[in-house]
């Protein structure tokens, strides 16, 4: 029976950060990881340059755009655009190459991983964790990392997280191409999608395209619509095939660990309500359970608890102003647009959000303030 100081259950971005932080700090790291694996990676790609800070290596290779401007459309019209300050504040990453750079660099570390394998059972025995998968082996671990993403099992069988998670839904696909999408600009479509919207993130040679529903859980159905806003990024014939995928959005300030686990990134319910950004959250609650964990095992605290309350005094505090933006934005888009978008220093302002700039919370008041007045509520 092996043991290691961390057990990480999920492979992906965030299990992936977590190992090599913890790994980089001389600790033991097991991931489990049920997929053999996955050379497509449905996500955006969208992350702010300050984000290499929560990184212990150069992820160059896996930056495919550095963006320059960030457009706004009402309905493939009412164009705005806004120029992002800085160099290169914010990047479009191949995520597939990005993950694989994390666990090449863990792996390097003697970090182990096993997969295709699935966990069927966890138990704490003797103040450690048993964790046995479907290979009919048993593996000992001190401390347990929940990185299973936005279908996580596990966050909600050790109460991390809210108790009955909130998700987006999404369909995202990558085109070869393009399309009318400047090489070093992002675009956001609105009007067409109903509660939410849809994005195209230009990758080297191919553009990264999504389309996100934020509340009332209202499904993405209409292929006439869909197909419309895939157009209106100036593809005309483009591949049927979709991937589905479920957002765990943030909802609420809730305890992401408990004795000895704790959980990161999508499975923690993380992802932003508002712009359904996942990686910078990943990055962060990753760097900070590897942190945390050392703390622990170091003797300098007892518990994982300041874990929690990190996370939501540096996420959770400005994703709290994000999903009231969303709630009223969401239900009244015309007249979020107008208000909240084509205000002349709104663009900057969402510009400075993705870029890391700035937070929810130095703009939710005046903007909610002015939607409500607006909208007649």
């Amino acid at each position: 029976m092996k043991g290691f100081d961390v057990a990480i259950i999920g492979g992906g971005l965030s299990g992936s950060a977590t190992a090599l932080n913890l790994s980089n700090k001389g600790y033991s790291v097991l991931i489990i990881e049920k997929e053999k694996f996955q050379d497509y990676k449905p996500c955006a790609g969208g992350m702010a340059s300050v984000m290499q800070k929560f990184l212990p290596l150069d992820i160059t290779e896996s930056i495919e755009s550095k963006i320059k401007n960030v457009e706004f459309r009402w309905k493939a019209s009412d164009n705005v655009i806004a120029d992002l300050t800085g160099e290169s504040p914010f990047w479009i990453i191949k995520r597939e190459k990005l993950d694989q750079l994390l666990l090449d660099k863990s792996l390097s570390n003697g970090v182990q991983i096993i997969r295709p394998f699935l966990i069927e059972k966890i138990n704490k025995k003797n103040n450690k964790w048993e964790i046995t998968c479907d290979n009919k082996c048993t593996y000992l671990s001190e401390f347990l990392v929940i990185a299973d993403g936005s279908q996580s099992k596990w966050a909600g069988y050790f109460n991390l997280g809210p108790r009955n998670p909130k998700f987006a839904n999404t369909i995202s696909l990558r085109l070869k191409g393009l399309g009318d999408i400047p090489k070093d600009a992002v675009r956001f479509e609105f009007g067409f999608i109903k509660y939410g919207f849809a994005w195209a993130f230009p990758l080297k040679e191919s553009l990264n395209i999504g389309l996100g529903t934020f509340i009332n859980n209202s499904l993405l159905e209409n292929q006439a619509i869909n197909k419309k806003v895939i157009r209106s990024f100036g593809f005309d014939d483009f591949p049927h095939k979709t991937i589905n995928k479920k957002l765990r959005i943030w909802n609420g300030f809730h305890r992401i660990n408990g004795d000895k686990v704790l959980a990161v990134g999508d499975a923690a319910s993380l992802c932003d309500p508002f712009l359904a950004e996942g990686i910078r959250p990943s990055l962060i609650s990753s760097f900070y359970a590897a942190e945390y964990i050392d703390q622990c095992i170091s003797g300098k605290v007892d518990d994982l608890n300041l874990y929690t309350k990190e996370i939501n005094k540096i996420w959770g505090k400005s994703m709290a102003w994000g999903r009231r933006i969303a709630q009223v934005f969401y239900r009244f888009p015309r007249t979020g647009y107008q208000l909240g978008v084509k205000r002349k220093t709104a663009p900057k302002r969402i510009a400075q959000i993705l870029s890391g700039e700035m937070s929810y919370e130095d703009i939710a008041k005046r903007v909610i303030r002015r939607l409500l007045t607006n909208s007649g509520t």
